[in-house]
């Protein structure tokens, strides 16, 4: 019932939140219960089709972390009434967690239950392997896969959740982590350990028998070595993309600049640590799709229907996070900009300083995802 007098106090942004997240989980959930059909008629690869559902698991954990990180800067007044109230930092972290597990579990047994009716002798010859039909389903098994969507989403939105420690009616002002000595020399070591990966998996002796690493969704065989490689080069480079974005912004604020740089230097600056991690994931993600699309172009094969789909939804659920962070940034310098109103700044000097930021960071993603693209050494 608490849950239910929360949403009648939704907005339109916490709604399409819940929708989403909802959604997501129900792909997700269609996903393992495909698993589920495959493996119940016995058609082998089970470990395999659950190994390929973990990044549509991810991604949809990593937009539950985002959208609930969010909720404090977006419902002050709400985290001030249940403070008020007597609730602690853990009891709100469970009340947000619970709001994102509850999403999931509707879109999963609205999943369930299309997935049991399609069982029922609906579903053509073409769904039989995917559903299992012909094969009595425990109870048990589409109940455990199902709670793993729920309890993952739920555990990632309760740690993401940060609330300021101020009293009730005086929120602080939120804590900006800065960039140490020790994160910026941390991606040093791992982009030099993943060039020499690459390196040692593309040296001249190298033979076709070491690529003994079958990938998914129609790409070649590869090496260990060439994929681990990839994969500290990629890291190295998304832990990079924050502090990029800072340094673009201190460059945007040069000698003495006018302030249409100055607004959006030091704009850049300021949010770079909270739009790193979303911006690097989201890079990351649309650099793999296009080694893929690189690699069915050349090869003339056909793309997969289910890379299609856990693609897009991994996709949407990176381009989710990053509007989520842009909201939440808009949220927390709203009185900044409403100073700004009163000292009369020219609503164009704003905007442009909002285009001129898009563009820096933009230049920083095309270089981070450049580098990451040009780095791909799988096709």
């Amino acid at each position: 019932m608490y849950y239910i007098g929360l949403a009648r106090g939704y907005r339109a942004l916490d709604l399409a939140r819940a929708v989403l997240t909802g959604t997501a989980g129900a792909v997700v959930a269609a996903l393992l219960l495909r698993a589920l059909g495959r493996a119940l008629t016995g058609t082998g690869g089970n470990l395999e089709r659950l190994l390929w559902c973990l990044p549509p698991l991810a991604a949809v954990a990593w937009f539950a972390a985002v959208a609930a990180r969010a909720v404090p800067a977006q419902h002050p007044e709400r985290i001030t009434g249940l403070t008020a109230a007597g609730a602690g930092a853990g009891r709100v972290r469970l009340l947000v967690a619970g709001e994102t597990a509850l999403a999931c579990a509707l879109g999963s047994a609205l999943t369930l239950l299309l997935f049991l009716v399609l069982r029922n002798d609906v579903a053509g010859p073409g769904l039989a392997p995917d559903l299992g039909m012909g094969v009595p389903l425990p109870v048990a098994a589409p109940v455990a896969l199902l709670a793993v969507l729920p309890l993952v989403a739920g555990v990632s939105a309760a740690c993401a959740v940060r609330l300021p420690e101020a009293l009730p009616g005086r929120p602080a002002e939120p804590a900006r982590p800065r960039w140490t000595a020790r994160r910026l020399a941390l991606p040093g070591p791992l982009l030099l350990v993943g060039a020499g990966l690459e390196l040692y998996g593309l040296r001249p002796d190298a033979t076709e028998a070491e690529r003994t690493l079958d990938l998914p969704g129609g790409l070649p065989a590869t090496s260990p070595a060439l994929l681990i490689g990839w994969a500290f080069t990629v890291l190295a480079l998304a832990l990079w993309t924050g502090p990029l974005l800072a340094l673009a912004g201190r460059l945007l604020a040069l000698r003495a600049p006018a302030p249409l740089r100055l607004l959006a230097g030091r704009g850049l600056t300021a949010q770079a640590p909270r739009l790193g991690a979303p911006l690097a994931v989201l890079t990351a993600v649309a650099a793999l799709a296009l080694v893929g699309w690189r690699n069915w172009a050349r090869t003339g094969a056909a793309v997969p229907a289910l890379t299609v789909v856990e693609g897009a939804l991994v996709l949407a659920c990176a381009v989710a996070a990053v509007a989520v962070r842009l909201h939440e940034l808009r949220g927390e310098h709203r009185p900044a900009l409403a100073a700004l109103d009163r000292l009369g700044t020219p609503p164009g000097l704003l905007t442009g300083a909002l285009a001129l930021r898009a563009v820096a960071a933009g230049t920083v993603l095309l270089v981070t995802g450049g580098l990451t693209l040009l780095l791909c050494p799988l096709v």
